[in-house]
């Protein structure tokens, strides 16, 4: 009896200090390498001029680098597509804009295997939220939008927009435009809206709709022109710049920029993660950076976020039907 207890007891304190090893190994320190942010679009744009002081600030709240890796393609869905599929570790996550809702839409209106689905990806945080606006170049003959609008109307198909691809941010606004309008413009799509701008800028294409902090710069310089843009009221760094709501054309449109990781990742994961976005959204450097840029923090917690996103995912479900099939 004596000696099967001894061999009980020999066996039993290896294996319960392996149980009791268990929960600490489950529960490791995150993150313990670097973290990689993916932007679905080139350098140059929105989620790329977000992502990069977001990113910053994270890597000193997490203590470890958080990478920005641009991979750009179909308006962001390649990007958003990768980080929906990865492994749901906290190790990957995703800078998206508001395209992020509208793409699984337009998948389904075209007819297409969708490059992700809205709930493969978890909110986590919610850094901006722009009115996108209506830009040409200064040396353009368009003074103001009055001007531009008569002769899109009286040259159907002669002016030309760039975006950063079908059903993208800086797509579906114009196609409002040209709804609401009664008009017809030529779309030509890029991957992204550091590309698409440059187009603009080299007189490949005539107008476009994009955020502010991709063509604030330019509009001081005095190379682009503002003629109006798709907010409620005026824009504190674009105060001369009238609504279209002003200008008796009933379209409004929002680009926001939100951080996601997988669905599956682990509630202590997403809990760093939401952590880390605080940090960032009250950091100085990156306030900044984003000032800097001709945008600033409009911060929303997972919880919130989740809730957004959800009103804009059936808001623009109705409005990508009404837009429909485009080229």
């Amino acid at each position: 009896m004596n000696a099967r207890r001894t061999v009980l007891k020999t066996f039993s304190l290896p294996l319960l200090a392996g149980m009791l090893a268990m929960p600490a190994l489950a529960q490791e320190d995150y993150p313990s390498r670097p973290v990689t942010m993916v932007v679905p679009f080139p350098p140059g744009g929105v989620a790329d001029t977000v992502g990069r002081p977001v990113a910053e600030a994270m890597s000193r709240f997490l203590k470890q680098p958080v990478v920005v890796e641009n991979k750009g393609g179909a308006g962001g869905g390649i990007g958003m597509g990768q980080v929906a599929k990865a492994k749901p570790d906290g190790y990957t996550v995703v800078m998206a804009l508001s395209s992020f809702v509208v793409l699984p839409e337009a998948d389904k209106l075209l007819k297409r295997t969708p490059m992700y689905q809205l709930d493969q990806l978890k909110p986590i945080a919610r850094f901006t939220a722009d009115p996108t606006v209506l830009v040409v170049r200064a040396e353009s003959p368009w003074k103001t939008y009055a001007e531009f609008i008569a002769y899109v109307k009286s040259n159907p198909a002669k002016v030309s927009f760039g975006s950063s691809g079908n059903y993208g941010t800086m797509h579906v606004p114009m196609e409002q435009l040209k709804v609401a309008t009664s008009s017809y413009m030529l779309h030509v799509p890029y991957t992204g809206a550091g590309p698409a701008v440059f187009a603009l800028l080299a007189g490949q294409v005539d107008a476009l709709s994009t955020g502010p902090a991709s063509v604030l710069q330019q509009i001081k310089s005095g190379k682009l022109r503002a003629l109006a843009h798709w907010g409620e009221g005026r824009l504190a760094v674009m105060p001369d710049v009238p609504s279209f709501k002003e200008l008796g054309v009933p379209v409004v449109y929002s680009q926001w920029a939100g951080m996601f990781a997988p669905a599956a990742t682990p509630a202590a994961v997403v809990e760093k993660l939401r952590q880390a976005a605080k940090f960032a959204a009250q950091d100085p450097r990156a306030v900044q950076a984003l000032t800097a840029a001709g945008t600033s923090f409009q911060f929303q917690d997972a919880p919130d976020f989740e809730r957004f996103v959800q009103t804009d995912a059936r808001a623009m479900s109705s409005l990508v039907k009404r837009i429909g099939k485009v080229d």
